[in-house]
């Protein structure tokens, strides 16, 4: 087993970078894409294998990365019942999930995958692709094993500079949907206010000067609407969807544990029609320009 390459599964725009890093590291890899010219695009300029499916991929690894767009997806790419991983995979292999899952969701596939001697390990990042293009992640970690915590660290030590153990298997996902909460609320906060201001006649480049000199400041102030939404570029690199999505796993964990968090409900709201509108390929950053549209007539 330990011959064996990492396997890396999910090529996309934070999932090339880390690959990268992990070859630059030394690592031998194995890759697996469903866009099969975006994986031969990698493998030829990394010098890596590729897999024709997550079955293939299983036969040659003990250890594998997941970087998916959600949860069904890594489930799917887990156990699908012609390709699944789980059916190549050598016993006490270990999964790193480190897509943007349901924690709920992570728990009963980690349930399963027990049955079957797999481990799993939860563990997004945030820190967007500038982060996965620097090794500067940050990396929230669930477990339910502290030899399968251990097998990941080294790993997960080459892709993000803070590492943090936050709990049982699912805790990771849940911590990176929460604090995905808070951007998106913060976000959606900050707009509202530099529309408010800007009709007002306040200068919205002036505004940010002030927030961030005071105790409005945030990530948002300090680093997206400047860079991003104050110049129109709008493109901090984040589909809308993906926030949108990790807003509604935040909200739907609430609901979950039986909660009364109105903020949530009303910020899931906001992020869902923002979405509805613009489409699923836009930066999330758009968002701003949709709730401007809405008010251009008022």
């Amino acid at each position: 087993m330990t011959n064996r390459p990492t396997g890396f599964i999910g090529i996309g725009n934070m999932g090339w970078p880390m690959a990268a890093n992990l070859v630059r590291s030394g690592r031998a890899l194995l890759i697996h894409d469903l866009n099969a010219d975006r994986m031969a695009s990698f493998a030829k300029e990394f010098g890596v294998a590729t897999a024709s499916s997550p079955k293939a991929l299983g036969a040659q690894t003990s250890e594998v990365i997941t970087m998916l767009p959600d949860g069904k997806i890594v489930r799917d790419v887990v156990l699908g019942d012609a390709d699944g991983l789980v059916h190549t995979l050598p016993d006490r292999a270990l999964i790193i999930d480190m897509s943007s899952s349901d924690p709920v969701g992570t728990r009963e596939l980690g349930a399963v995958l027990q049955d079957h001697g797999i481990q799993l390990v939860d563990a997004p990042v945030s820190g967007g692709v500038q982060g996965a293009i620097n090794a500067s992640l940050t990396i929230m970690i669930g477990s339910n094993n502290a030899n399968a915590l251990a097998r990941a660290r080294p790993l997960l030590s080459i892709l993000g500079r803070r590492l943090f153990e936050t709990g049982p298997l699912g805790s990771g996902h849940a911590m990176k949907a929460l604090n995905n909460m808070v951007a998106a609320a913060g976000f959606a906060a900050l707009s509202e206010v530099l529309i408010v201001g800007g009709r007002f006649g306040l200068d919205q480049k002036v505004m940010i000067e002030i927030l961030n000199s005071s105790t409005g400041r945030s990530f948002n102030s300090e680093h997206t609407f400047d860079s991003e939404v104050l110049s129109r570029s709008f493109s901090a690199g984040f589909a809308l969807s993906l926030l949108a999505k990790d807003v509604r796993i935040a909200a739907a964990l609430s609901e979950a544990l039986e909660l009364e968090t109105p903020l949530m409900r009303l910020t899931g709201q906001r992020w869902q029609e923002a979405l509805a509108q613009l489409g699923s390929g836009k930066d999330f950053t758009e968002a701003f320009r949709y709730w401007e549209d809405l008010n251009a007539d008022k």
